[in-house]
Parts: structure tokens; sequence; C-alpha cells
């Protein structure tokens, strides 16, 4: 587990590091010694002055509401160990996102962090895989992959940006350049051209890189790596129905493996799967809470409609 852990680390360290790089590449194909300065300049100012929206805006606009501790006594007894064994300052509030969709998702950060959970996955799943989502998404709280993947979108929003502002110049300047012979530098045009779509590639590898990491660390933190695993695969095979899995594999996820944000669902459980062995240093974490029941309260009525898209982009 630790040369997985290692092995993600590096990975991400060089991701970013060739983020970084490409853009101050770009600073310099702009304007120079000049152009890279203001590159990180621009950059660093981004990413201090970057309006954090409130998880709380996002979750209204998910029509998410909190769930009490009296409505799933059970999920907030298995969070609370899960914060503990992550060594976590305060334990996040639990979302419901009225939605049929499988999904969760974590906002914030380790001080204030937010955990929603959809009607979908909480109907479907028991406390053992729950616990695993859970302990997946405490996972991305610990490792400060928000923060990450926020630096990372600044890089790439400064980079798209002095892209776009270096294409438009040359476009200008380009009648004279063929018009007074001079000889044009191939090279800082390809690097302005270029840039965006590779760094964008790198964000992308970067967040796949992000998501093995919070698998490899859920399944330390509950001590059951088949659980998330099991999940996984419930959660892959409610996308499709039994005739498309059989005739038409993949059509929902039809974009390039390079194009991803999150890595193939079978690469992810082959790796769990692959550490169930070495996770058994500590007492799994099913076995901690003892429910084999879901962490949907009774009262709630089934979410029945299909995911449908909404103002703002979002799908639930």
């Amino acid at each position: 587990m630790t040369r997985h852990k290692l092995l993600n680390l590096l990975h991400s360290v060089l991701l970013l590091g060739g983020m970084l790089f490409l853009m101050g590449l770009l600073g310099w194909a702009f304007a120079g010694d000049a152009g890279l300065q203001w590159m990180l300049l621009m950059g660093a100012v981004l990413f201090l002055l970057t309006p954090r929206i409130s998880p709380r805006l996002v979750l209204r606009m998910y029509g998410a509401r909190p769930l009490l501790r009296e409505e799933v006594p059970g999920l907030y007894r298995a969070l609370e160990e899960i914060r503990s064994r992550a060594d976590l300052p305060v334990a996040p509030e639990l979302y419901y996102v009225p939605s049929s969709m499988l999904n969760a998702f974590s906002m914030g950060n380790r001080k204030e962090a937010i955990v929603a959970l959809t009607d979908g996955l909480l109907r479907s799943f028991d406390m053992r895989r729950i616990a695993a989502i859970l302990a997946h998404e405490v996972s991305h709280l610990r490792n400060r992959d928000l923060w990450i993947m926020n630096l990372s979108d600044v890089v790439s929003r400064v980079t798209s940006m002095f892209s776009l502002a270096g294409q438009i110049l040359l476009i200008l300047n380009l009648p004279l350049l063929l018009v007074s012979g001079h000889r044009i530098p191939w090279f800082p045009i390809l690097v302005l051209i270029l840039a965006p779509f590779l760094n964008l590639l790198l964000q992308l590898a970067l967040s796949r890189t992000r998501e093995f990491d919070a698998d490899l660390d859920a399944a330390g933190i509950t001590g059951d790596p088949e659980g998330l695993a099991s999940a996984l695969e419930r959660m892959e095979r409610r996308q499709s129905g039994f005739l498309e899995r059989l005739f038409l594999p993949g059509r929902r996820d039809p974009h390039p493996s390079l194009l991803r944000t999150h890595p193939e669902t079978g690469e992810r459980v082959r790796r769990l799967r692959e550490l169930d062995t070495q996770a058994r240093s500590r007492r799994p974490l099913a076995d901690a809470l003892r429910s084999r029941a879901t962490g949907m309260p009774e009262h709630m009525q089934r979410v029945e409609r299909s995911p449908r898209w909404h103002v703002g982009g979002l799908w639930f």
C-alpha cells in the first residue's frame, strides 16, 4: 500500500509540475522573460483572488438539504468513525440530494466540509458500501484534493487566456510578417496553439490520479477494499441496462481514457482487489458498525424521476 501511495504522490507532483512548466513556457513564447514573469505573477494573483464558490450555494442548485443526525444515526456513526481514522479535525456535514443517480461528492476543506449523497445511492447500498464511499470522499478532504484541483484549474485558465491573447496578436501581425519577409518563429507559435490542450490533458490525468489515491486511502481507513470495489461495480452496472452492457459496452462513456476526469471503473476495482489482502491491519469499519441496513430514512419518499439537465449544466 505504501508503494502505491508513493507512486500516486510522485505522479501528482509530476503532472502538476508539467502544468506549471507549460504555463511558464507559454509566457516565454508570448513575450520572452517578461512574459514568463507576468504569467507567474498572474497565476499567483488569480489563485489568491479567485472567488471561492460557497458549497451551500452549489448545494442549493442541486436542491440539496442537510441530513439530520436523528434521521440517519447509522450514517453519522460511520462518518464519525471514518473522521477519527482519517484524523480530520471535524466531521463533514451530510447533505441529501434528491436524485435517482448513484453519486456522492465532497466540498469545502478539512475544517469545514460537506459530503453530499444522492437518494439513489442511499437506497441502493448497505452500510458497508456507503461507509466505503464516505471514506473515499473524506480521503479527498484529508488529502486536500479540492485545493490541488483548484490550483490546477487556475493554471489551466491562465494558460488558456495567454494562448488566446497570443493567437489574436499573431493573427493581427501575420500579414505584416509575411510582407516584411521576416522569418516566422514556428516553435513559439506551436506552443501558443498546443499549450492549452496539453495542459487540459495533464489536468485530467491529475484528476484521475487523485481518484486512485482517494480509493487507496479509503481502503486503508475502512480496512475493507472489497466494500468500495463492490460499490463501484454496482454503480457502473446501474448506469446501463443488461442489453446495453451486452451489445453496446461503453456507450454512455465514449470519451477516450485521456479525456476522462475519473479512471475506468475496472481499473479502480482491480487496484482495490490487489490491496484486499494488504489492508487487514485494522478492524474493518463494517464490523465496527455492525449494520447491514441501508442509509435511507424510511419516512422519505423515493425519487423516481430520471436524471435531467438543469440550469447551470447540472445533471441530477
